[in-house]
């Protein structure tokens, strides 16, 4: 960051009083500017026991394999941010089941919420963010070609769950960049 989104005039990086990190503050009105994670949501959509994934067809990781996930919108609720998600990915509509995972990804200063979903109808097609949109079963799915490790983190969770007949919540940190 280089300038005040207030009032324009360029920002020095310290500590301000009262805090403990360092954050952008305007060098003129004193507007302190936090920096904090995005919040990236999503689902695992089921369809009488398959799963419904999206193979990217945008950076990072184009032609990988990954759950219906994105950037979370202003005025959105958890929930609602991950039904958007699927629908502008898989044109698929999902009724938000219950939370699955939760996963922070701290190299990249974002968390990552995942719930378990129901497809609506089996309907649904690659969205302009998907070359392809698949049902798969937990044999066949492109476990080699998953796009991030928090969508196959979510993945096996999800696959544990079902197999033992549960649906715990699920927390884990990740702090590796992605594969190549």
């Amino acid at each position: 960051m280089n300038f005040c989104s207030n009032c324009g005039s360029p920002v020095a990086s310290k500590i301000p009083a009262g805090d403990h990190l360092p954050r952008f503050v305007c060098t003129n009105c004193g507007t302190i500017h936090y920096k904090n994670p995005l919040l990236v949501l999503g689902c695992v959509p089921q369809w009488q026991g398959r799963i419904l994934l999206c193979r990217r067809a945008i950076q990072p990781r184009l032609g990988f394999w990954t759950v219906p996930a994105g950037f979370m919108e202003n005025g959105e609720t958890l929930q609602a941010a991950a039904a958007r998600e699927c629908q502008e990915e898989a044109l698929a509509k999902v009724e938000v089941g219950s939370l699955l995972a939760v996963v922070s990804v701290t190299h990249a200063n974002q968390v990552h919420v995942m719930f378990r979903a129901q497809l609506s109808r089996p309907e649904f097609a690659p969205g302009p963010e998907s070359l392809e949109v698949a049902l798969y079963e937990e044999a066949a799915v492109p476990w080699g070609d998953l796009a991030f490790p928090s969508g196959e983190f979510t993945l096996r969770q999800y696959f544990a769950d079902r197999a033992a007949g549960r649906e715990d919540h699920h927390f884990t940190e990740l702090n590796r960049p992605l594969r190549p």
